[in-house]
């Protein structure tokens, strides 16, 4: 697609893409969650067995989907909100809104989730933290480095959240091959 869109514009479209193709293959582990449920079930109830790694395994894809598709939700607007005000608005209204809520609430706190875990995952790592269970997964330390990552994976969609809003704000348009003017930023 040929594109005379101004830089940040362009910059906007790599990070979105980023959290699209990684939301897409993170959706994936939803089957793998659903196939191991099952097995679990299956063996309990059938065969009379349990596996403490397989439930384990189950409670780190929940983890990892949770965490790490927290980026995807943010650039789908799909995170819980009180939008009383805000359906109401125009959309520099929302745009005013978003960029500030950005800016002043989730960048802060992903930066602060960030700093203040990075010594609690540096010690998981450092003793390479294994499960309590004898039998289960060997490898909390890589549980625990979620949250540094899923901070890593907001930071950048806030950024993506920060160009499409300001864009917005300041008036900036993306022009299609045929000159058309596309309304979503």
């Amino acid at each position: 697609m040929k594109t005379d869109s101004p830089a940040p514009l362009r910059l906007l479209d790599s990070l979105d893409a980023f959290t699209e193709h990684s939301g897409r293959l993170l959706a994936w582990l939803n089957v793998a969650m659903v196939l191991l449920t099952f097995a679990v079930v299956i063996m309990r109830y059938l065969f009379d067995q349990s596996s403490i790694f397989l439930q384990e395994s189950v409670m780190y894809l929940h983890a990892t989907l949770f965490m790490l598709a927290s980026a995807y939700t943010l650039k789908h607007n799909d995170h819980v909100r009180v939008d009383i005000l805000y359906q109401r608005m125009p959309g520099r209204g929302k745009a005013l809104v978003d960029l500030l809520g950005t800016l002043l609430l989730m960048l802060p706190v992903v930066i602060y989730i960030a700093l203040s875990s990075w010594g609690y995952v540096l010690d998981s790592w450092a003793i390479l933290e294994t499960s309590p269970e004898s039998s289960g997964i060997p490898a909390i330390f890589l549980l625990k480095t979620l949250i540094p990552v899923m901070c890593a994976l907001l930071f950048i969609q806030g950024g993506a959240e920060v160009l499409r809003n300001g864009a917005v704000l300041l008036g900036w348009r993306r022009k299609e091959q045929s000159g058309d003017v596309e309304d979503r930023l």
